[in-house]
């Protein structure tokens, strides 16, 4: 045998005894692999973690939740050269091989034999992409990018070409939180895909290689780079002409950050959504995909936070100029950079932005804006505080402004002026952030469904939630449950008690002597003018009479937990601490006739898939619901009270009789709310707070002409809180206003002063188009002559009209009459307990 021959003969041999242990050797990978290898069909059912999204009741955007940025989209709304762009740059035959790109494959594998990088490009398919982005680690190993071919050639019998391309562009991770395609596309340009031009397809299409340090908002010098190159292979590879590639190669960069817009501002409302979603299924919610719609009507939302603002602004206005908020150094030749570098990380709060001082000259000062703006601030941009900006500023000092936009014009006959003879320039105002806080809660009073809630001056400055979160003591407004405790024990809006000084004294010899607001003494009064008064002396001796537990434990009946409930005389004064959230749905048992509602919030939740799996099923109030006969088939009695009017016979001296009405009927698919107090007390409380507005402490709501419209202000000791809570219209809206660190408000700060406003102007959008509601007395009451001294009077001799429950007709006869003011005794000495 010939030489040649022998050394042809061993290298065969030694190919085929390489080969057969390459083979082994595959062979027993695939055997050690295999088995570990995860079932690929479970990519059919795969869900990709998206925000929670968190809608107002008419389905506009309120809030997203969630670290990723991810909005499915599905293979057949994706554009053509959309695919054909990352197709281009990723994987060319795509739809050409397995699962495996064999060429790939071999050009990565000379690269490692002939040149010394421990790293090569190319051999990864897009299948084999989506493989290793849903089963497996980024780890640069041998066995590893086996794994990683098996699994794509398992892809490839399961799934289909689009299927596998669905899963790529909504898996991938395109920078700044982006994850997938569509996510990308708005984060980037503001755009949904079939908005994209071809250069920002291209853009898109080149960021997944380098997402985080080649994107075209971090690097946009390499991301153009990249996008060139797409542009050129999609030309080569004839899915577009080289013209278009040239004209796309063309356009500057010009990518910005884009967040998904919010639509309906309301950020309190959207943490507690956020909360509850968390307490109801669990701590993964921010990545399920979950749509919650909620009960926020957007417009009263607006109007509330609006209204909470400019009666903020307004108080805090009337306190003057409080100084600058922070005070920097700044050099001759600092640059506008530099001096905008002192403004990072300042928030802009309920409108009012961060503004530092460059200079002052006359009555002017300049200020520059966070974003570099520079504004001159002119005497009337501080007119509110009596002096001019340049004698309140210095260079250096970080204050606040807010944009000033002109009201239309209106012309003498009332008609508005033509827009083009209006300045519409806007204007800039110094401002100050207020020292105080508040919070508005406005709830269908009939659902308790909750159509507006603020929290707060501004979510950014802080996310402590007043509404919901802070315990402060109502004062005032705290009496109509007092006086419906009162009501349910005999008394009546006739009943007359002493509005005197009074003295109590504990078992330690502790004196208190309460006081009216005003500081007088109005002498026996019927407890309807006490109320439209405010008369504390009048309150406190109401408690007395009738005891203190039993008016906790009635009250508690309004949702108030009763160990929140001062067990002592003060609280007849309201020194009970009580969320603002609860005193409105209190409000609401007297707006819808005496039934306890729940505030929620959360009306309907759907998964990713839009299926429906949690809708709320309130319990309504229904005022007359169960009656028949004049008398109730259902039992409401509550912890020993009987909440229901069960009407008695009306006496003879009774002028009116209410007329019975058709039973009413709860709302098919509704349950019946409990009852928290009885409807005629309910009836009873309305009319009297509808009294203070049209003529006692809440005058100033006169202005919304309703006559509907009731309320009663409230004020705290040192006038440390101000309140006013009230109805009309169907809706109970409560409003607080306080100092976080429970110092005063200020002299003479009442709930009349610096709560009422705040209420009238969120009232008067909430009130719009709603017919005002009747008020006519239910069952079981009848209307009265009442003479001076409380007691009845023959119909036709004077006295003024009640309606009072049929069964306190007989108490109405045994009434003290005082007589004249100067009968009443001048001081009373009371043992607390």
């Amino acid at each position: 045998m010939s030489r040649f021959r022998r050394v042809l003969r061993r290298g065969l041999v030694a190919f085929l005894g390489a080969a057969v242990l390459g083979v082994l050797g595959l062979g027993l990978l695939w055997f050690l692999i295999a088995p570990k290898l995860p079932d690929v069909d479970q990519l059919r059912n795969v869900e990709l973690q998206e925000p929670l999204y968190v809608y107002a009741r008419d389905g506009r955007l309120m809030a997203l939740f969630g670290e990723t940025r991810r909005y499915p989209i599905e293979i057949e709304k994706v554009p053509p050269r959309l695919k054909q762009a990352f197709i281009a740059i990723e994987d060319a035959r795509f739809y050409q091989h397995h699962g495996v790109d064999y060429k790939g494959v071999a050009r990565a594998v000379w690269l490692i034999a002939t040149t010394d990088a421990k790293r090569v490009p190319g051999g990864s398919t897009i299948t084999q992409q989506v493989a290793r982005q849903f089963f497996l680690s980024s780890e640069y190993s041998y066995t590893r990018k086996l794994a990683e071919m098996m699994l794509a050639m398992r892809m490839e019998n399961e799934l289909t070409k689009d299927e596998i391309f669905e899963l790529y562009l909504n898996k991938s991770f395109f920078g700044n939180r982006a994850y997938g395609v569509a996510a990308a596309a708005e984060f980037y340009y503001g755009k949904s895909l079939d908005q994209l031009s071809l250069d920002e397809m291209a853009t898109l299409a080149s960021i997944p290689k380098f997402p985080s340090s080649g994107n075209p908002i971090t690097n946009p010098e390499r991301a153009k780079l990249r996008r060139d190159y797409v542009l050129e292979r999609m030309a080569d590879l004839k899915f577009i002409s080289p013209a278009e590639a040239n004209a796309s190669a063309a356009v500057a960069m010009h990518a910005t950050p884009h967040e998904r817009p919010i639509e309906v501002y309301a950020p309190y409302v959207a943490e507690m959504v956020r909360q509850e979603m968390v307490a109801r299924f669990g701590g993964d919610v921010l990545t399920k995909g979950y749509h919650v719609t909620t009960t926020i009507d957007p417009a009263l939302q607006a109007a509330a936070d609006q209204a909470v603002r400019d009666g903020l602004r307004t108080y805090d206005h009337r306190h003057g100029w409080h100084g600058v908020e922070k005070q920097v150094e700044l050099q001759a030749g600092d640059t506008p950079e530099t001096i905008r570098g002192h403004l990072r990380g300042i928030v802009m709060q309920g409108g009012l932005m961060p503004a530092i001082v460059t200079g002052e000259s006359d009555n002017t000062a300049t200020v520059m804006l966070s974003d570099g703006t520079q504004v001159d601030l002119g005497s009337d941009a501080s007119e509110w505080t009596g002096r001019s900006p340049a004698s309140l500023l210095a260079r250096g000092d970080i204050v606040r402004v807010r944009i000033d936009m002109p009201k239309p014009a209106v012309g003498k006959d009332g008609k508005p002026v033509a827009a083009e003879a209006v300045d519409a320039t806007p204007k800039y105002k110094l401002d100050q952030l207020p020292r105080a806080q508040s919070a508005l809660i406005s709830l269908e009073a009939n659902t308790g469904a909750l159509r507006a809630l603020v929290g707060g001056f501004s979510f950014a400055g802080q996310k402590f939630n007043r509404a919901t979160q802070a315990r402060r003591q109502p004062g005032s407004s705290f009496k109509p449950f007092l006086y419906a405790a009162a009501f349910e024990r005999g008394f009546n809006p006739a009943s007359i008690v002493l509005d005197a000084p009074v003295v109590f004294r504990d078992r330690v010899g502790h004196i208190w002597r309460p006081q009216n607001d005003t500081g007088n003494f109005a002498g026996p009064m019927r407890l309807r003018e006490a109320l439209v008064q405010s008369r504390n002396l009048v309150s406190v001796r109401l408690l007395d009479a009738i005891g203190v537990d039993y008016a906790r434990k009635y009250i508690s009946h309004f949702g108030f937990p009763i160990d929140h409930l001062v067990p002592n005389l003060s609280m007849s004064l309201g020194a009970s601490s009580l969320q603002p959230l609860a005193v409105a749905r209190g409000y609401a048992a007297f707006a819808n006739g005496g039934f306890l509602v729940t505030p929620w919030y959360v009306d309907e939740v759907k998964d990713r898939n839009g299926k429906v799996i949690f809708k709320e099923k309130p319990k309504v109030a229904c005022p007359g619901c169960g009656m028949r006969n004049g008398q109730l088939v259902s039992s409401t009695v509550v912890d020993g009270f009987d909440l229901g009017n069960t009407p008695a016979p009306a006496p003879a001296n009774a002028a009116t009789v209410a007329k019975p009405v058709e039973p009413a009927k709860v709302p098919e698919g509704s349950e019946l709310a409990p009852r928290a107090i009885d409807e005629r007390v309910a009836y009873q409380l309305q009319s009297m707070m509808r009294d203070v507005v049209q003529r006692g402490t809440g005058t100033a709501a006169k202005v919304l002409e309703r006559p509907d419209v009731g309320g009663k202000t409230g004020s705290t000791n040192d006038h440390r809180d101000a309140w006013f809570s009230g109805f009309g219209g169907g809706v109970a809206t409560t409003v607080w206003v306080g100092r976080d660190d429970y110092k005063s408000l200020g002299y003479r700060e009442y709930g009349g002063k610096a709560a009422l406003p705040i209420w009238i102007d969120y009232m008067r959008v909430a009130l719009d188009g709603r017919p005002v509601m009747a008020n006519d007395p239910p069952q079981g009451m009848v209307e009265v002559a009442v003479g001076a001294g409380g007691h009845l009077v023959a119909n036709g001799t004077g006295g003024i009209t009640e309606w009072v429950k049929t069964e306190d007709l007989e108490r109405m006869e045994t009434y003290v009459d005082y007589g004249p003011e100067d009968a009443a005794p001048s001081e009373d000495t009371y043992d607390i307990f």
